[in-house]
């Protein structure tokens, strides 16, 4: 018969007391309980644990041996039901967090710090990727997380985090590139650059209506996904 956790906490009290009747009590057990505890532990184990006579209670060879192994084995069950705890409260573990490029600066970071301080357990694992995949991505249950941009998605939950403004990127030299600020419908003229329609339908929808509101329907010249990409076709001529 294999011995169980409670023999190994029973026999690491008698040798750290080297006292049935101590350990007994900081147990807080009947010692008839305790000494037949300890028997059936030196059975199943085959060796002898203890000395016991007349001047008190000691460690055998064997004993003094298996003393430090009992420690370990019972540090590391604690342990395993600690983890299991803070799994339990998500305090362990993996947390998946999807963003897009134009969040990684100035928002991932001090979110991405506050989350390993608080939650040292738990593993903060990181994706870059375009908004329509990372929505996607929340709704499957391959990110656990996601930072993302409006309209809200039916099915997710959303809190706001951040208030952003919507800049132009426009090109050096341009007539409008000093005015502190601008409406939609100073930008009707110009040719647009804008990600794929294929990146995230919604997000379209929510600027075509945007465009409708401003009375009119933009000259997209070029579409493209990347950061990257907006920059090099913000040059003159380009877009």
């Amino acid at each position: 018969m294999t011995p169980d956790l409670r023999q190994f906490r029973y026999f690491v009290a008698v040798a750290e007391e080297l006292s049935f009747t101590r350990a007994a009590t900081r147990l807080m057990i009947a010692q008839q309980s305790l000494s037949q505890q300890i028997t059936a532990l030196e059975r199943n184990l085959g060796v002898k644990l203890f000395e016991r006579d007349s001047r008190g209670t000691r460690l055998t060879d064997t004993g003094a041996l298996f003393l430090p192994e009992a420690r370990a084995a019972l540090a590391r069950a604690d342990e395993a039901v600690a983890v299991v705890a803070r799994a339990r409260r998500g305090e362990a573990g993996e947390l998946s967090l999807a963003f897009l490029a134009t969040t990684a600066n100035h928002l991932l970071p001090p979110i991405v710090r506050a989350a390993r301080s608080r939650l040292p357990s738990v593993s903060v694992l990181t994706t870059e990727t375009a908004i329509g995949s990372l929505v996607d991505g929340v709704l499957d249950g391959s990110f656990d997380l996601a930072f993302t941009r409006p309209p809200q998605v039916p099915g997710l939950a959303s809190h706001t985090i951040a208030t952003e403004q919507v800049c132009a990127v426009l090109p050096a030299g341009h007539p409008l590139a000093d005015r502190a600020a601008l409406s939609l419908a100073d930008l009707a003229g110009e040719r647009w650059v804008m990600t794929p329609r294929s990146s995230w339908e919604p997000w379209h929808r929510a600027f075509d209506e945007s465009f409708r509101a401003a009375g009119f329907s933009p000259q997209v010249v070029a579409r493209d996904a990347s950061v990257q990409g907006f920059w090099a076709w913000s040059r003159p001529g380009s877009g």
